[in-house]
């Protein structure tokens, strides 16, 4: 276990949407020195890690002069074994990891290995999910893509791309409710209040389509937070598709970040205090077709069973 675990980056967005060229840019800026990047690509012959290793000389250079290319299934290997030949002195001391993943990919088995894999948990912190929006094709795009607004409502930050070719304001206005912004890369995202996503962003079909939101749950215990967690899992399973909250757990007294993907819940953190001023509970769900009352009642339900 390093002493302090390290930031990790996941880097999301569809295909064609900027994701290479915002880490070519994001790279040369001297704040993100000794990063590590870690490619995702489809294909046999892999031609954005050749993108991103002529950026920027900040850029750890892996395997000879190459960036670390993998498949989802081997992330936890790789991610062990950057640690181990970094603690070998084989290669520099990076201080944060950006992973750029293929633009079809689903973020969340990459979500899973990065919150709950004994392989990559003990030295290694989830920082944020970034996704690009592509301010020309997003809107036309998405119509027949889904895996965009899943991208999308799975993501802590958004990095609006191709605002010289379009312009950004129909797709910021879509957009409402998820944190905007043009330095993905520096800084944490803490659970925070998020407004409701308002208009047609991410409605699909007769119901709700995916939706963030905001709770602030009254007094938890941890049999409490277990009962709930459970409960959402089976109630909601994969449409669920992410929670992310700070809580205290008044039997304990212990401050914890909560995050569950898809229905499945990984092991808290915990703070030995409040990590900003706000010092109440607060928990984002973030789900497909499921309306905000559902889950209010899965709270009144849970404290029945704790």
């Amino acid at each position: 276990m390093t002493a302090e675990r390290i930031p990790v980056y996941l880097l999301t967005g569809f295909l064609g949407s900027g994701k290479t060229t915002l880490l070519n840019s994001a790279l040369r800026d001297p704040a993100l020195a000794n990063t590590a990047v870690v490619v995702n690509e489809l294909g046999d012959v892999g031609l954005d890690q050749v993108a991103v290793a002529q950026s920027s000389d900040n850029v750890v250079l892996l395997d000879a002069g190459c960036l670390c290319c993998i498949n989802p299934g081997a992330l936890h290997e790789t991610l062990a074994d950057l640690v181990a030949r970094r603690t070998r002195g084989e290669i520099p001391r990076f201080e944060r990891v950006i992973i750029e993943t293929s633009g079809a990919a689903d973020p969340a088995p990459l979500l899973h290995v990065l919150l709950g894999h004994p392989l990559v948990t003990p030295d290694y912190r989830l920082a944020a999910v970034v996704c690009t929006v592509d301010a020309q094709h997003f809107l036309p795009s998405r119509i027949h893509h889904a895996e965009l607004d899943k991208q999308v409502a799975m993501s802590d930050r958004i990095v609006i791309t191709k605002q010289d070719l379009a312009d950004p304001a129909p797709v910021r206005a879509l957009l409402h409710g998820v944190e905007i912004c043009e330095q993905p890369f520096v800084g944490e995202t803490q659970p925070k209040e998020r407004l409701h996503m308002q208009g047609p962003l991410l409605r699909h079909g007769k119901r709700g389509g995916i939706r963030a939101y905001t709770f602030r749950p009254p007094a938890l215990t941890w049999a409490s937070w277990a009962a709930w967690s459970q409960l959402v899992a089976r109630r909601f399973g994969a449409r669920l598709l992410r929670v992310k909250g700070l809580l205290r757990m008044e039997d304990t007294g212990e401050v914890v970040m909560v995050h569950g993907v898809q229905g499945v819940f990984h092991k808290p953190q915990r703070f030995r205090d409040w990590p900003d001023a706000d010092r109440a509970n607060r928990l984002v769900c973030i789900a497909r077709d499921v309306e905000r009352s559902e889950i209010e009642e899965t709270f009144k339900e849970s404290e029945t069973h704790a």
